[in-house]
């Protein structure tokens, strides 16, 4: 009886942990500063910036976001690692921006192949244990 109730619990946090990520887009750059968070002071290269859905004025400057490749947007059909990435919020993608969070090419490239341009990803605040969605 404790086993199988041990076997439900497991399973129902994973279902949770999974329903708390959303779904969005990625997209990358290459120029991390100046940002909008920290101006002229670099935060590394694990590092995205945040669309009007995430933004809220700024509050989200330096939140930190674990990122996973869901699946292709484009012609590259098979573009993502398996692997997922936490960064920082450190930048605003201005409007227009194609991505709910445009990653730093090294984040995008930990979670995607970079000739794919954009993806679909999975996302969702980091705890600071969290490595994985």
């Amino acid at each position: 009886m404790k086993k199988t109730t041990l076997i439900f619990v497991a399973i129902v946090a994973c279902l949770v942990s999974i329903a708390s990520a959303k779904s969005g887009v990625a997209t990358f750059y290459t120029k991390y500063v100046p940002s909008a968070c920290y101006g002229d002071k670099p935060q590394g290269n694990m590092v995205a910036a945040a669309s009007d859905v995430l933004w809220n004025n700024g509050a989200v400057c330096g939140k930190k976001y674990t990122i996973k490749c869901t699946g292709a947007r484009n012609a590259v059909p098979f573009p993502c690692t398996g692997k997922s990435v936490t960064v920082k919020i450190v930048d605003h993608c201005p409007a227009g921006c194609a991505s709910t969070i445009d990653l730093s090419k090294e984040a995008f490239t930990h979670i995607a192949d970079p000739v794919a341009g954009i993806i679909n990803i999975d996302y969702k605040k980091a705890k600071d244990h969290d490595h994985d969605l």
